[in-house]
């Protein structure tokens, strides 16, 4: 019995002894690794910058008041088209009543000037028919008369001006407010019973509304320091406007600030290009773009992946062939324009060459 007991330790322990070095050298054994591979490929490449910014009309004019006083009407609102010279305004002037109290003094003053003048005369022209007064005489009277009417009239536009802001024989001074521009109402910052003030040395005046040209539209934006010196005048540009996704504008650029400005530690430049407005197509001021501007572009050239690419110790570019199934030849490339994904390969591999892709290993099986 102690036999046979001894026998099948040992046996269970020639078993476990085995099954160990099984397992350990199981282990020991790895996987074959495989790579996918991919061909070069003809495609376009377009090296390129983006720029922030938003659309905004060319011309875009601030409509103010000719004189102060109070927003009596008005005769547009926003989204309204107007043309040159159009009453947008009315403006009612509130006297003052200093001035008022002054302009009625000196028309009452003028009055009794003028009667003065008239009897003086009259007194005196048949003096002058008798030949009793010289004929200068009566002309000094004459011209007495004419000043006294002049001053009259005078008297009487300052008055009116002073009480409606405007004279029966001066245009230009009536309380009307006009547009500057043909274009679109964009804003109207005031309302009817408002208070205005017209423009002076010390003061901007009052904007009653903003007119502006919506048929020509900019982009303004700016660009980072580190790409404005590729920038050139005349590059296309593409917009993508966030209110309109699915839309794309063209666009060229017209002007690249001489001078950059710093923001949040960057120095910025400010661009400005012209869009290019299809018949349909409309734009909405400030709308926020984005602009991709075109550095430079090769047309139908051989690329591959950056992803391909692999660089030796001395920072040479390289790729691995495959020559036959999993097996590979390092060979160095040169390289042109990269977008950033994709790179041009002017030299090292041809059209139908498997270029093996180094983050794709796996293990077999």
């Amino acid at each position: 019995m102690k036999k046979v007991f001894g026998f099948l330790v040992a046996l269970v322990f020639v078993a476990a002894f085995g099954f160990t070095l099984f397992y350990l050298y199981g282990k020991s054994q790895q996987a074959p690794v495989t790579f996918e591979t991919e061909p070069p490929a003809v495609s376009d490449i377009v090296q390129k910058t983006v720029a922030t910014g938003s659309v905004v009309p060319r011309r875009e004019v601030e409509i103010k008041p000719r004189i102060s006083g109070i927003v009596g009407e008005l005769l547009v609102e926003e989204g309204d088209l107007v043309r040159r010279g159009e009453v947008v305004a009315k403006i009612r002037v509130v006297p003052n009543m200093v001035a008022l109290n002054e302009a009625e003094n000196r028309l009452a003053l003028a009055e009794i000037t003028l009667e003065n003048a008239k009897r003086d005369l009259e007194r005196n022209r048949p003096l002058a028919a008798e030949g009793t007064i010289p004929e200068s005489a009566l002309q000094r009277f004459e011209l007495d008369l004419a000043t006294a009417e002049e001053a009259f009239r005078g008297a009487e536009s300052n008055l009116q001006i002073v009480k409606e802001g405007t004279t029966s024989s001066a245009e230009a001074s009536k309380p009307l407010a006009t547009a500057t521009i043909e274009g679109m109402v964009l804003e109207v910052p005031v309302e009817v019973g408002n208070s205005v003030i017209e423009a002076n040395t010390f003061n901007d005046g009052t904007t009653l509304l903003t007119v502006a040209d919506m048929d020509e539209m900019v982009f303004e934006g700016k660009v980072d320091e580190s790409e404005v010196g590729k920038l050139e005048l005349g590059m296309e540009m593409l917009l993508t406007v966030g209110a309109l996704e699915e839309e794309r504008f063209q666009a060229r650029l017209e002007h690249i600030a001489p001078k950059g400005v710093e923001e949040d530690g960057a120095i910025q430049f400010e661009i400005r290009a012209a869009i290019e407005l299809t018949d349909g197509q409309f734009l909405r001021a400030n709308y926020s773009a984005n602009a991709d501007i075109v550095l430079d572009r090769r047309d139908q050239v051989l690329a591959v992946r950056e992803a391909l690419l692999q660089f030796d110790d001395g920072g040479d570019p390289f790729v691995e062939v495959e020559t036959a199934p999993q097996q590979f030849e390092k060979r160095p490339v040169e390289l042109g324009l990269s977008d950033g994904l994709t790179v041009e390969v002017l030299g090292g591999v041809q059209d139908g060459d498997r270029i093996k892709d180094p983050g794709s290993a796996a293990a077999a099986g």
